[in-house]
């Protein structure tokens, strides 16, 4: 439990308020137990009217309303500390996938992380909400019932003694157990909420190839691995709680056999010590007993924790960033100096690659499928860190500015922009740096060429799109794309083959908006197409993740496998 054990230092405050709770709860049940027996004691035995015990009645109702409050109040203070935690283990799982998105979004199933981001860290709260609560409370209420026995009846007091550690041994070796099925389930909850969630995704593709029915089997066979580990858990806990069942009764017989044989028989005990005693056994056993629940509990947190901790503790390429400011809208003069990059340890390598950007220079990425290209786009805009080498700013280092202060400047058309759900108007304005006016809305909705059809829609800039640009066509969300940069208005754009599988027409509008944009802006964009390299101040070749050669059209004509590129009218992807 050490990593649960770190979140908890952070909150001695709420646990030093739960210590106090857990006195003040003894002792409300010590007094409880005690007027419960002065009561029986007073009318059976001493023959007391019940005006004489009515102020006995009311000190009893006092004790169980103010055990009723601190049993509330100690449920409140350990489910708080439960939603603190929570929201900071939430808040380090988005900030270590926001410090590096595209890792993030290579390394294994979406669906997983979510079920980490949710489930696994749901499954810690058991530990703060009740495990914790728990545990301080069985720390304390038993010493104190403990305590209280011996001052009245030593010998009891040492019956309890000797059993009570019969308890927590049991719960501890079931625990091991309970903590090993546990990280089992979480791990089956984890790969159907993958399998699940990417299935989803992909359901159409599944569907036209007619593989929907053989996923649909996959899904079946790893709920049912889910439900069997959930089952397992479950019925340790049915164990658990019947075999604590079992040796609290049996706790509390022994305490009643001893008491009912020095009372009657040997006549070495008072009525009222030995009632008081007795009423006070089965409180002693529940304290240690619900630990032992509780316990069980924790030990399933552990397994959370473990998944939480690996996702928190995985290698990754963090960018760092300075706080340099990039000042002046003029575009920055950008160098690779010996800039690479690799995918893990053994993954697909891109560099060493030197190169030279000047200000308001067009360059042209080209190469085949897999040479490196988007991995390119990806290092020059600041999204991963190379692994080697740097790229420079004005002659200084990227990682030396700051993050914002780059992004600012920056504009990254990919080829499937992502749409939000929204307003068209909404989308667009995304692309703002400060809070976008209607007039520059539309201003740059026109000049991107989405005016015909913000026309033709009913509700114009209002028509909600859904998420994902639901509604859209991939031209309409380039084009969206493309108002957001001309609202930005960016020194430095990105483009990474915007004009993939789109018809003509619609190409040459999107064409003409680029042509646009990079007046004032350094444009870099991943070709597929001659015409749209031909003009180009630099094109660099890629193949297999080096820069196979650079130049310009009339130059690079020369070279055997630019031609062999160029010969089918495109620079293939």
């Amino acid at each position: 439990m050490n990593q649960l054990s770190q979140y908890a230092k952070q909150y001695k405050g709420t646990q030093l308020l739960m210590t106090v709770i857990a006195i003040l709860t003894g002792a409300s049940i010590i007094a409880q137990a005690y007027f419960i027996v002065k009561i029986v004691d007073e009318v059976f035995l001493n023959g007391s009217s019940f005006s004489n015990v009515l102020p006995l009645f009311g000190w009893l109702a006092v004790a169980l309303i103010a055990r009723a409050m601190l049993t509330f109040a100690n449920g409140r203070s350990g489910a708080w500390m439960a939603a603190k935690v929570k929201k900071q283990i939430r808040a380090q799982l988005l900030e270590k996938y926001a410090r590096n998105p595209v890792q993030a979004s290579l390394q294994g199933q979406s669906g997983r992380k979510v079920s980490v981001l949710m489930d696994a860290v749901d499954e810690v709260d058991s530990y703060f909400s009740k495990y914790i609560p728990q545990l301080i409370l069985t720390a304390i209420i038993p010493l104190m019932i403990i305590i209280t026995a011996f001052w009245f009846d030593w010998i009891s007091g040492t019956v309890l003694l000797i059993s009570a550690p019969f308890i927590p041994l049991f719960f501890i070796i079931i625990g091991i157990k309970t903590q090993k099925k546990s990280e089992e389930q979480l791990e089956q909850l984890s790969a159907f909420s993958g399998t699940f969630l990417d299935t989803l995704q992909g359901l159409t593709t599944l569907k036209l190839f007619g593989q929907a029915k053989k996923q649909r089997d996959t899904i079946e066979d790893s709920s049912l691995k889910f439900r069997d580990a959930t089952l397992e858990v479950l019925k340790i806990a049915f164990i658990s709680s019947l075999a604590l069942e079992y040796i609290s009764m049996l706790g509390v017989g022994l305490i009643a056999l001893e008491l009912g044989l020095r009372l009657i028989y040997f006549e070495s005990v008072t009525f009222f010590t030995a009632f008081f005693v007795l009423v006070l056994a089965p409180e002693f056993y529940v304290a240690i007993r619900e630990l032992g629940n509780a316990f069980h509990t924790g030990r399933g947190s552990i397994g959370a924790a473990k998944l939480i901790e690996e996702e928190l503790t995985k290698d990754e390429d963090r960018v760092v960033w300075g706080e340099e400011k990039l000042e002046g809208t003029k575009p920055p003069h950008i160098s690779l100096n010996q800039v690479a990059f690799q995918y893990g340890e053994d993954g697909f390598m891109i560099g060493p690659m030197d190169a030279d950007f000047k200000p308001y220079e067009n360059i042209a990425l080209i190469g085949k499928s897999g040479s490196g290209k988007s991995t390119a786009l990806n290092l020059l805009s600041g999204l991963i860190a190379p692994s080697s080498g740097q790229i420079m700013l004005n002659g200084k280092a990227l990682s030396e500015y700051e993050e914002k202060s780059w992004f600012d400047q920056l504009s990254y058309i990919s080829q499937q922009p992502f749409i939000f759900s929204g307003t068209l108007a909404d989308n667009i304005a995304i692309g703002s740096k400060q809070q976008a006016t209607r007039e520059e809305i539309e201003s740059a909705a026109e000049k991107a060429g989405l005016l015909p059809l913000i026309q033709f829609l009913q509700k114009g800039l209002d028509t909600p799109v859904g998420e994902g640009g639901r509604g859209l066509s991939g031209g309409e969300k380039q084009r969206l794309a493309l108002a957001r940069a001309f609202l930005k208005k960016p020194s430095v754009i990105l483009f990474d083959e915007p004009t993939t599988g789109l018809d003509l027409k619609t190409e040459q509008i999107l064409t003409a908006s680029m042509e646009e944009l990079s007046k004032e802006a350094t444009v870099i964009i991943v070709a597929h197409r001659l015409y749209t390299i031909r003009q180009a101040d630099q094109i660099l070749m890629l193949e297999d993740g080096k820069l196979k050669t650079r130049g310009v059209n009339a130059e690079l004509l020369k070279e055997p496998a630019y031609q062999q590129m160029v010969q089918g009218g495109a620079a293939h992807e």
